[in-house]
């Protein structure tokens, strides 16, 4: 009896298998809702089944799809709560569907593209030499490391900083409650790829110059969504190298920045944006916090992520308090945002 044949029979050819055997097979076959939700973003079937909703053939007409794979496609997404068929012939959006339009606010579509990408999936695919070696798998599954890959795939370089930018926007505005900046002249986002984060902190301080430090090529989108954002006048964008050289300004912000890098690298941003500060100014850290042993949560999985990807990790209070040390920072408060990123203030030490 096959693994499937199992299912079929546990679940009485009507309900799931229940208990730990039905969640192991719903673990086992978790890639491929992964790619269920990436290929419908790519597709933008959240687009076409807005309003009215669609025929197979409709949407197939639209993205140049075969028609009879676009029908399994849409009965597959029925299956799992991504669309609606009242007659199994013309099929329509759901809420849960809705999060991946393009034009709604707070849209995942960046995210999914990502997570199902090919510089995604193609390391996760070699996590077991990355625990027998302890070090990522990008080179051996794309034949470069991550940032060097991305920097030479136009495509999916894009893909990734539309990501990271959709997912600094949907943090921003919760960031931005918990973060004080009175009397704050110049911020700068460390590695802030489009400029979300610091732009949407421009537009709540009317007096607060961004600046945003990346790679030359972000360069274009942070100033379109500087633009957008109406914040041009007092945005610059710095392409550079943050294991280089981080320019000045009274706070720095790191978000999502040190969890791509070991200790030494990490300490070594650190000290550079140590170094770049004003008098009285501090370094703002915004990560997720590993919480003890055996915690259910997102941190030890993203952990895995980076282990895969990149040379970095997700650490504890007590792991970043070791890298603040060493930088010749020390962490003065800890806040939590609201949601699983929390906010470490450091003043040098």
């Amino acid at each position: 009896m096959t693994l499937f044949e199992h299912d079929f029979v546990a679940a009485g050819s009507a309900e799931q298998p229940e208990g730990d055997t039905g969640r192991m097979l719903q673990m086992m076959t978790g890639y491929w809702v992964t790619q269920v939700v990436r290929t419908a973003a790519e597709l933008r079937i959240a687009d076409h089944l807005h309003g009215d909703g669609a025929t197979p053939a409709e949407v197939a007409a639209a993205e140049s799809l075969d028609p009879g794979s676009s029908f399994r496609f849409l009965r597959a997404c029925a299956s799992l709560g991504l669309a609606a068929s009242t007659d199994g012939k013309r099929f329509t959006s759901t809420p849960l569907l809705d999060t991946l339009r393009s034009d709604a606010p707070g849209s995942l579509r960046d995210l999914a593209l990502w997570g199902g990408a090919e510089s995604h999936w193609l390391p996760w695919g070699r996590l077991a030499d990355a625990i027998r070696t302890g070090g990522p798998q990008t080179e051996a599954a794309l034949g470069a490391p991550i940032f060097d890959w991305l920097a030479a795939a136009p495509g999916e370089s894009e893909i990734f900083t539309n990501a990271m930018t959709a997912m600094t926007r949907g943090l921003a505005h919760t960031l931005a409650d918990v973060i004080e900046l009175e009397g704050v002249r110049v911020a700068v986002d460390v590695g802030g790829a489009g400029g979300n984060l610091v732009q949407t902190l421009m537009r709540r301080h009317p007096g607060l110059t961004g600046v945003v430090l990346d790679l030359p090529h972000v360069g274009p989108e942070a100033d379109a969504s500087a633009a957008s954002l109406g914040v041009t006048d007092r945005f610059t964008f710095v392409g550079g190298d943050f294991f280089d050289e981080v320019p000045s300004g009274d706070v720095h912000l790191l978000k999502f920045v040190l969890h791509d890098w070991d200790d030494d690298a990490c300490v070594r941003i650190l000290r550079n944006c140590r170094r770049a500060l004003d008098p009285d100014g501090r370094v703002l850290v915004m990560e997720l916090l590993v919480d003890k042993v055996g915690t259910p949560g997102l941190e030890p999985l993203m952990d895995l992520n980076m282990m895969a990807l990149s040379t970095g990790r997700e650490r504890s209070l007590e792991e970043f308090g070791d890298l603040f040390e060493r930088a010749g920072l020390t962490l003065t408060t800890t806040t939590s945002s609201g949601s699983r990123v929390s906010v470490l203030t450091l003043r040098p030490s």
